[in-house]
């Protein structure tokens, strides 16, 4: 028997089971390891009691696909996967991609469009008595009614289009075992509406009471001042101390979100990742070369959840929340033990992780009883007052980790957030960071230098940046080590004009960063960037926010953070003749470009005919003085014949 959830009719009958409890419909391939969604609910559930099989991109096209493991007799739990559909197969461009991580031998189309929808509606129509639950980052950041980038227009929440009788949000593990519980029990799905980190549609006289409303899809699909509002309500409620049921009328059907979930305390986060993952792909995907998308984490250890950074274009904020949770130091230390037996390790953990891989604890001891303040964030524009910094923690980790047999050395590849970083007083820490867990690179996220950019970016300004640069190459020095900072950044986020790319560029040029790859913002459902992307509204302020839309301005800013390449040369001298820019078009070292011969010659024809241009002109006024004279010496003659 193989140690992986069942998959087939035969994985049911080697484990003597009739019939599942749940089928779980993913539109990932079936990964074993818990840095996917799918393997921690079907392990959660099965650590709980119930039995679980996966049917892995099932062929839309064939309803038989759907029912090979049977009619569940609680329920069906429908997924997108790791990443939104429509992420995993349009670029920002919205051009179709022809691969796809999370699909065996990295081969696209093996999953539809709005795949929640799709999944859940064939479900729906195949058995109409079935409880029906979706969950994962597709359906929990399009919850609300939401700007849907791809179509271009205000979709409702996607409960409503997938017919599917509950929606989970965030993280779901505690709120998929109630909920599994309760069926079991003999619960109706229309009669629980009580669980928190769930939504559901009733009627609107059924209405909860003590609710905060926002703004209807009626309302937010044609007025944009009122989708501003609704964004701001929605993200001001998802708070686990102070945060209410949020509502919104959707036609004659009420959606209903309630509190968020509570984040998972230590002791089980711990149990979660202690359960029997295979932390492999499943085998059948071997003779197609297997799933890229475990390369990255096989040997990776998660050690948080949450982010307090709370960037806007970023959907943590919405999905796993702006608290901390946190791991043991047992825990971590007994999966890197594990990770040692597993016959293709090679000594190297290649991160200890999260969304942010240095936050260990809460920003403040406040939030524990106040909750995270309420439109405000922890770090930008500039530290909170209260921000309390603190590696110890991670720093001892960090050294029991490389001191355990079996282990070479021990990355850190997820985001590092040099702005906490930097406010930590005791230099410990970044010494460790970069004598340690440096592999030639480390990756930061300045993203942008503009303060207006940053600051609609929920960034902190770029002099924490440089401050963190500057220490960061001091130390690589000191140590003798050639190390580099490798930067993420972004072009045409909300807010940023041509102006501010170029000042991007000269930022680059100055601090000689040349990056290999830049992201275009890409609009995302549920952000608080892609709600001022839609409306041009800061939903924070109401303040009207510059947005770069058209391909042509989109494009230039993007090639201008990459100017220094050959084939950008020409756009680049034709963005900054537009801006007015022609001092950075030269070759001295100000310059961000060279003149090409196009330039030269134009530069010349523009000499030549100034230069004629001036020459006519003194001519002209020369004749012009002959003239004036002669018209003077006529004007007096003509007054002296007067007389």
């Amino acid at each position: 028997m193989n140690g992986f959830i069942p998959v087939s009719r035969a994985d049911m009958i080697e484990r003597g089971i009739e019939q599942l409890d749940f089928v779980y419909i993913l539109g990932d391939a079936y990964v074993d390891h818990p840095s996917f969604g799918a393997a921690i609910i079907t392990r959660v559930l099965e650590h709980n009691g119930f039995t679980v099989g996966i049917i892995a991109q099932p062929d839309w096209h064939k309803d038989s696909d759907f029912l090979r493991l049977g009619v569940p007799k609680l329920g069906f739990l429908v997924s997108a996967g790791n990443i939104d559909s429509m992420v995993a197969h349009y670029s920002v461009a919205k051009r179709r991609r022809d691969f796809d991580a999370y699909s065996a031998g990295n081969k696209a189309g093996k999953r539809p469009d709005r795949a929640v929808i799709v999944y859940s509606n064939i479900l729906r129509r195949l058995c109409p008595d079935t409880p029906i639950l979706i969950g994962g980052l597709e359906a929990s950041l399009r919850r609300f009614a939401h700007y849907d980038y791809w179509d271009d227009t205000v979709r409702p929440s996607v409960l409503l289009d997938s017919k599917a009788d509950i929606l989970m949000f965030g993280m779901s593990e505690n709120c998929i075992v109630e909920l599994a519980n309760r069926l079991r029990a003999g619960e109706s799905i229309k009669d629980i509406r009580d669980v928190r980190g769930t939504c559901y549609l009733c009627p609107t006289v059924e209405t909860p009471f003590g609710a905060v409303e926002c703004p209807s899809y009626e309302m937010v699909s044609t007025n944009k001042e009122m989708y501003a509002k609704a964004c701001r309500i929605q993200y001001d409620q998802q708070d686990e101390v102070y945060g209410k049921t949020v509502i919104q009328r959707h036609g004659s059907m009420m959606l209903v979100q309630n509190p968020v979930p509570y984040a998972l305390t230590t002791e089980e986060l711990d149990e979660v990742f202690s359960l029997p993952y295979m932390r492999a792909y499943h085998p059948m995907y071997e003779k197609e070369g297997g799933v890229p998308s475990i390369e990255e984490v096989q040997f990776s250890i998660t050690h948080n959840r949450g982010c307090f950074g709370f960037c806007n274009f970023c959907s943590i904020a919405l999905h796993q929340g702006r608290k901390i949770s946190v791991r043991s130091e047992e825990s971590i230390l007994k999966e890197a033990e594990l990770l040692t037996k597993m016959p293709n390790f090679k000594g190297y953990i290649h991160d200890v992780g999260g969304p942010t891989a240095n936050f260990r604890h809460v920003s403040c001891q406040k939030q524990l009883k106040l909750g995270l303040c309420k439109g405000k964030k922890c770090l930008a524009p500039a530290p909170c007052p209260n921000l309390e910094v603190d590696h110890t923690e991670y720093i001892d980790i960090l050294r029991k980790l490389r001191a355990v047999k079996g282990v070479k050395k021990v990355f850190i590849r997820s985001g590092i957030r040099y702005d906490y970083l930097i406010e930590d007083k005791d230099d410990e820490f970044i010494n460790e960071l970069i004598k340690h867990h440096v592999s030639g690179q480390l990756k930061v996220a300045p993203e942008h230098c503009s303060a207006q950019v940053l600051d609609k970016m929920g960034k902190p300004h770029i002099e924490a940046y440089k401050r963190f640069q500057k220490k960061f190459y001091e130390i690589t020095g000191k140590i003798g080590k050639e190390q580099y900072l490798v930067p993420y950044l972004m072009s045409s986020h909300p807010g940023s004009t041509i102006k501010d790319a170029i000042d991007l560029a000269c930022f680059l040029k100055e601090n000689n960063i040349r990056p290999e790859q830049v992201q275009d913002f890409y609009p995302t459902p549920g952000t608080i960037s892609t709600c001022m992307f839609y409306t041009g509204l800061d939903p924070y302020t109401m303040q009207p926010v510059y947005v770069a839309k058209t391909s042509e301005e989109k494009s230039a800013q993007r090639a201008l953070l990459q100017y220094f390449m050959p084939k950008n040369q020409r756009r680049i001298i034709e963005i900054l003749e537009k801006a007015g820019r022609r001092d950075l078009i030269g070759n001295t070292k100000e310059c961000l470009v060279k003149p090409d011969n196009e330039y030269l010659l134009k530069q010349q024809k523009s000499k030549q005919s100034n230069s004629k241009g001036n020459s006519k002109n003194t001519t002209s006024n020369r004749k012009g003085g002959t003239s004036n004279r002669l018209g003077g010496n006529n004007g007096k003659k003509a007054k002296k014949t007067k007389r």
